[in-house]
């Protein structure tokens, strides 16, 4: 299968009561969603609303709105093969894309992982983007609470603020920036009653369908980060940092790949996201660079550079981590004069 064949994966991800079921009813019924597959990746009944068309499986039923439901209470690579499979045979509709909705206490990485490092998966499908729902009523004091929740919504591509006609205005703008600061590039989006826009919420990431690539300035949105070493503003959030990396000139990409692995290898678990654009010798436009924890994706070269900015630009997320460890182990590989904080 070619790159451009490949199926797009959108990751749903939320902390238990955020309203992802909610949103995904509204989303797979909505026309625009196009023909989907949606994968439950829950225990006990099927989460999704539906008046059953017709069952294809024991764990597969076709919905009204033609996308395909699989329940999975085990193994999600599995149930992702035999979903294709089962495409493949004309068992199930030829559906052009994926939903993956975790359970509410579900780590995302690992499934953002799979989709890269195994080839019974990454040979079929590529993650397009995780999208994060945030209960606007309780949502602070769950970010409080759970370690989890402030992961799910540091990762995401896209938040979604849920419930946003039940809460005030007040409590909804203090959320919004707490999620802001910890994940400043991710856009932020209300929903009231499960609305969902699909535009909106699938192909969030750099990598979309068809094989095509989104805007990668406002993929990495370096902007929104705090420069590494500048003064850092007090947060709800003390052990989550967000910050960018600069480097000037042209990088040596066996070195700065070294420095990359070298940097997930000790502090992997530490960094909950990494993006970036590296200008690379020998490439006439950037290389995009995108890691979750220790996996770090299949680097991808793009034609030309989003703007007029021509410097290497790392932004991360991280937890527990120091920044000055992560641009001192950078620069360690790199010369001298290239690397500018």
């Amino acid at each position: 299968m070619t790159a451009t064949a490949l199926l797009p994966v959108t990751l749903l991800t939320g902390f238990l009561g955020s309203g992802k079921t909610t949103l995904l009813n509204r989303l797979v019924a909505h026309p625009a969603a196009g023909e989907c597959a949606v994968i439950v990746n829950e225990f006990g009944p099927v989460a999704v609303d539906h008046a059953l068309v017709r069952t294809a499986s024991e764990n597969v039923v076709l919905l009204p709105s033609g996308c395909v439901c699989c329940q999975v209470a085990g193994d999600l690579v599995q149930a992702m093969r035999d979903l294709y499979f089962r495409r493949a045979a004309g068992e199930v509709p030829a559906f052009r894309r994926v939903v993956v909705e975790t359970t509410g206490l579900a780590d995302p990485a690992p499934l953002a992982r799979t989709l890269v490092e195994l080839p019974l998966v990454a040979a079929r499908y590529s993650l397009s983007g995780i999208v994060t729902t945030v209960d606007g009523v309780h949502g602070m004091a769950g970010l409080d609470a759970h370690p989890e929740a402030v992961k799910q919504a540091a990762i995401a591509d896209r938040l979604v603020v849920t419930k946003a006609d039940l809460a005030s205005e007040e409590a909804l703008a203090a959320l919004e920036a707490r999620l802001a600061a910890l994940n400043p590039a991710a856009p932020r989006l209300r929903s009231a009653g499960g609305d969902a826009d699909p535009a909106r919420l699938l192909d969030t990431g750099l990598y979309r369908g068809a094989g095509e690539l989104g805007d990668a300035g406002a993929w990495l949105a370096s902007g929104a980060y705090r420069h590494v070493g500048a003064p850092r503003a007090a947060t709800h959030d003390p052990r989550v940092r967000a910050f960018a990396w600069f480097a000037e000139g042209e990088l040596d990409w066996p070195a700065f790949e070294d420095a990359l692995l070298t940097l997930l290898e000790m502090a992997g678990d530490r960094i909950l996201r990494l993006k970036g654009l590296a200008r690379v010798a020998g490439a006439g436009g950037p290389v995009a660079l995108h890691a979750v924890q220790h996996t770090l994706y299949p680097p991808a070269r793009l034609p030309a550079w989003p703007d007029a900015d021509r410097r290497t630009r790392l932004v991360f997320i991280v937890r527990d981590l120091e920044e000055s460890f992560v641009a001192q182990t950078l620069e360690s590989f790199l010369p001298e004069h290239a690397a500018k904080r």
